[in-house]
């Protein structure tokens, strides 16, 4: 048995779960979240909590059933408080601004360029540099961050580029004269 998978997740107040089949909805203070899941796997809601059951006792099965578990209880997160990742940008003249929805980079290319919001994706920008993608779908706001990241990825002599907070850069020796 799974270890995560067998844990049930616990509903908070404010939440509510409806479950039709092998599709779940989780609405919540920021959001409405929908997903369908595999017929292999059982989700019941007993006493506040959710409950995700194997019907086969196979490797596929076995597999989804805390990959479910950990789906529904990132849902339940998403909808009551949301997800954020924080990415920063290093080197000269690199800036962000936020125009609209959309996200406008200048990183040393000869255009800026422009992240556009999907989805229920919000944009924030602290100083010039710092930037927080915020969002109730984890899989979503992580995408997106890795988009931006992509955007122009950390050299690794001088460490220029975009990263996230708390990343570190493997650094390597230079040209020595």
């Amino acid at each position: 048995m799974s270890r995560i998978g067998k844990l049930p997740v616990d509903i908070p107040e404010g939440v509510e779960i409806s479950i039709d089949g092998y599709e779940v909805t989780v609405k919540g203070p920021k959001g409405e979240l929908k997903k369908s899941f595999n017929p292999q796997i059982s989700i019941k809601e007993e006493d506040n909590q959710i409950i995700v059951e194997r019907l086969e006792e196979d490797k596929n099965a076995s597999s989804l059933h805390g990959l479910t578990r950990s789906l529904i209880s990132s849902m339940i997160d998403g909808v009551k408080e949301g997800f954020e990742k924080k990415l920063e940008m290093v080197g000269v003249g690199y800036n962000a601004q936020v125009k609209g929805k959309n996200l406008e980079l200048e990183v040393g290319y000869s255009h800026p360029v422009v992240i556009e919001a999907t989805g229920d994706i919000k944009f924030e920008v602290e100083g010039r540099n710092k930037i927080i993608v915020k969002g109730i779908n984890k899989q979503l706001v992580g995408d997106v961050a890795a988009k931006i990241r992509d955007v122009r990825k950390p050299e690794p002599y001088k460490g220029k580029g975009i990263k996230y907070v708390g990343e570190h850069i493997r650094r390597k020796v230079g040209k020595t004269g």
